[in-house]
């Protein structure tokens, strides 16, 4: 087993690691304060080719590997999560479903300006009544007309979706035969000045505060035929792809995320002094580091598995639950340890030790929670 990475990844890793200590480490805490959408930012990473990491040169991206991804995507995560989750959503949901089931003509529309960072893109798949039961949506797609060449006008409501309040595209499921349940939901390009699509007002989050969410409303909005994502029917294989995919960059986050905790307690403990030493000469406190650090290691490995997986052509799924779930749960142990070394000034807004807290949570809960990671991977194993 070969964990030396090529020299294109560690280029890919470097120039995110740059670009996040320098431009998006420093403005973390002002973006989770004022729940700004970091959109400078977000166009930087278009510039430097973070964001298309995945798509293919013909269609204005790098043409890298997952583990690139990854890479890259740990390193933002470890400056700023509310960027990160951004840079998956864009990525993993948006541009990676466009590439695999998109026409030619909807990739060379979509794809470069995502790629670039021009255009956003949103996944808007949950609903009031259909968060892990992605089956029961009830969005509706009816034709506009008797002829299959007359579009669709959709009606429906989106729940939780990020990048809403700031995208230009949305990748819409809605049920075009009820009967068929799964079989039945359709995908669909949908802009988001469409007539017919109005976004609800941000959500109020605990974390990832400038990541911005929201409701979207659907009421009679008209699409024309070729906005349709892949053949009818298709649309919750497509979601259910998109979010294998999606997992492994929430691992990525997640991983980010520990990284952050971890290593502002670390340095925190070098310089906080009690009883005439230093806190990190402490046993009780070096055991906490010690987990820490093990515990990240640990989910890195899980989440370059999933990576390696995907980029070799195999099935990748269990690997990328794993990875989801691990990794999750091990952001939000290191995130309350490094409140606890923290101490009293963990609790405080002014150090990042609180913000690291309350950003690692939404881990184990969007792209599927870590109880449906679990189903996913005893689904798995009980097969075998």
């Amino acid at each position: 087993m070969d964990f030396e990475l090529t020299s294109e990844q560690k280029l890919i890793r470097d120039t995110a690691r740059d670009l996040a200590k320098r431009e998006i480490a420093p403005r973390a805490a002002q973006i989770d304060k004022t729940h700004e959408f970091p959109r400078q930012i977000f166009a930087r990473l278009g510039e430097m080719g973070l964001l298309g990491i995945l798509v293919p040169e013909t269609w204005g991206g790098a043409g890298m590997d997952a583990l690139s991804y990854v890479l890259a995507m740990e390193e933002i995560a470890r400056a700023c999560a509310s960027t990160a989750v951004v840079m998956s959503v864009q990525s993993s949901l948006v541009e990676a479903p466009i590439l695999a089931a998109g026409t030619d003509a909807q990739r060379a529309r979509y794809l470069p300006d995502l790629a670039a960072g021009r255009k956003i893109g949103c996944f808007a798949l949950s609903e009031p009544e259909a968060g892990s039961d992605a089956k029961a949506l009830r969005t509706r797609a009816t034709r506009a007309g008797a002829s299959a060449g007359d579009g669709w006008i959709l009606n429906g409501t989106k729940n939780f979706i990020t990048n809403a309040p700031v995208a230009d595209l949305a990748i819409v499921f809605a049920s075009t035969d009820p009967t068929q349940r799964s079989r039945g939901i359709s995908a669909f390009l949908v802009p988001t000045d469409a007539p017919g699509l109005k976004i609800g007002p941000p959500d109020d989050k605990l974390g990832i505060r400038g990541a911005p969410s929201a409701q979207i409303f659907l009421s009679d909005c008209a699409v024309a035929a070729d906005a349709r994502l892949g053949p009818e029917g298709d649309g919750f294989k497509i979601a259910l792809r998109a979010l294998d995919g999606g997992r492994i960059g929430i691992a990525a986050q997640a991983l980010g995320i520990a990284r952050a905790a971890f290593e502002d307690a670390t340095n925190y403990a070098r310089e906080r002094k009690t009883f005439g030493q230093a806190i990190s000469e402490h046993q009780a406190i070096q055991f906490k580091l010690a987990d820490m650090r093990t515990e990240i290691d640990a989910a890195r490995l899980l989440l370059w598995r999933a990576a390696v997986k995907k980029d070799s052509g195999q099935a990748y799924a269990t690997e990328a639950s794993m990875a989801k779930l691990f990794a999750s749960e091990v952001a939000n142990r290191a995130a309350k340890e490094a409140v606890q070394i923290f101490g009293g000034y963990g609790y405080l807004a002014d150090f990042p030790a609180e913000r690291h807290f309350r950003d690692a949570k939404i881990t184990e809960i969007y792209e599927g929670t870590s109880e449906i990671q679990r189903l996913v991977i005893a689904s798995a194993l009980l097969k075998d």
